[in-house]
């Protein structure tokens, strides 16, 4: 099966993503998009960079966009990186801030991309183990250790640190990288931007997927000291240098600019997701409490897996972990309000069949 594989591309566990089904039409509550349109302005953006210029390479540094993103956070352009995605760009980081042979830290519970781009470089990693509640235990992080990521609010479970703690963590760990991957930041966390003057060693990966409605155009961002930018650049260049296309870079201009919708649609979200969490609180379901686009959800009487199985055959997706310790937990992505209501009805009834 594997001939002529390499023994790296042997080795490989792959991340495995949620179900993109095309069979039938699903209520998606499994991948944590949004589910409102992206701003008009990008789409107006876009159809207006499907010219005649595609036939030529887009600027390899994305310069206007890495304009466009340092005034946002009144940053110097220098200290920007765009990238296809915070993927992408967390694959670059990996490779430009960590080495083999020092272990970096990462929660047990988090983002399942992360030891896959550890065995992809060939890095030792140790797993903190979150409390009981599934807080990050931030004095664990505190310790000797090659380098650090974890996102902020954490995924799966929603829950979010304050930049209280996460100065903790960068002023304990001055010689190392320490990564925060801020994907759901707009839906409620605060965000370590405003640490990086202070703290050279921290790089903060944000993306447009999530709450600008733009998981199909795939533009991320990083956001550090100059030193930092420098070695995603010397990486990006070492494997492609034309990251984003054109359509890429105008319509993530656009959607930067437009606040008024940004603004707009991230409330929506909030309010629908704290609407959905007392509805399932009703149920009997612990709720862990979210700063994210999605709730994770366990009920003490009915399995997960069960729950999991039955929401899919009634055409509502959620996403299911089989792992140590959530293994009786659901995470569910927010919806628009119908598509919520919708799947408070299946699940209540699911529950009440037992």
């Amino acid at each position: 099966m594997h001939t002529y594989w390499s023994k790296l591309a042997r080795n490989l566990v792959p991340y495995v993503p949620g179900e993109q089904p095309q069979d039938k039409k699903y209520i998606k509550l499994n991948t944590n998009e949004n589910p409102y349109p992206p701003s008009p302005k990008v789409i107006e953006a876009i159809k207006a960079a499907a010219n005649d210029y595609l036939k030529l390479y887009p600027d390899p540094q994305g310069q206007e966009l890495r304009a466009e993103i340092a005034e946002y956070y009144g940053l110097a352009q220098n200290k920007v990186f765009v990238g296809n995605g915070s993927d992408e760009i967390l694959a670059f980081a990996f490779m430009a801030f960590f080495d083999p042979g020092r272990p970096i830290l990462f929660p047990d519970i988090t983002y399942s991309f992360y030891p896959v781009y550890a065995g992809l470089c060939n890095l030792d990693y140790e797993t903190l183990r979150l409390n009981q509640d599934f807080s990050l235990p931030v004095k664990q992080f505190c310790r000797q250790n090659g380098g650090i990521i974890f996102p902020n609010p954490n995924a799966p479970t929603g829950k979010a640190i304050t930049l209280k703690e996460i100065e903790e963590i960068l002023s304990n760990n001055r010689e190392n990288v320490v990564i925060i991957d801020e994907a759901y930041i707009d839906f409620g966390a605060e965000s370590a931007v405003k640490l990086i003057n202070q703290y050279p060693n921290l790089l903060v990966v944000q993306t447009l997927s999530k709450s600008r409605s733009l998981a199909g155009l795939r533009v991320g961002w990083a956001l550090g000291e100059d030193n930092l930018i420098k070695a995603l650049d010397t990486v990006k260049n070492s494997i492609n240098s034309y990251t984003l296309d054109r359509l890429a870079l105008a319509g993530a201009q656009q959607a930067i600019k437009d606040e008024e919708y940004f603004q707009k649609v991230r409330k929506k979200i909030i309010t629908t997701r704290e609407k959905t969490s007392r509805e399932l609180l009703k149920l009997g379901f612990t709720v862990i409490p979210s700063q994210a686009n999605f709730v994770f959800v366990s009920h003490p009487a009915v399995p997960a897996e069960h729950i999991f199985q039955r929401l899919k055959e009634q055409g509502v997706l959620v996403r299911y972990f089989k792992q140590p310790r959530i293994d009786n937990f659901l995470r569910v992505s927010i919806g628009t309000d119908q598509d919520m209501e919708t799947f408070l009805q299946v699940i209540e009834a699911i529950v009440r069949q037992g």
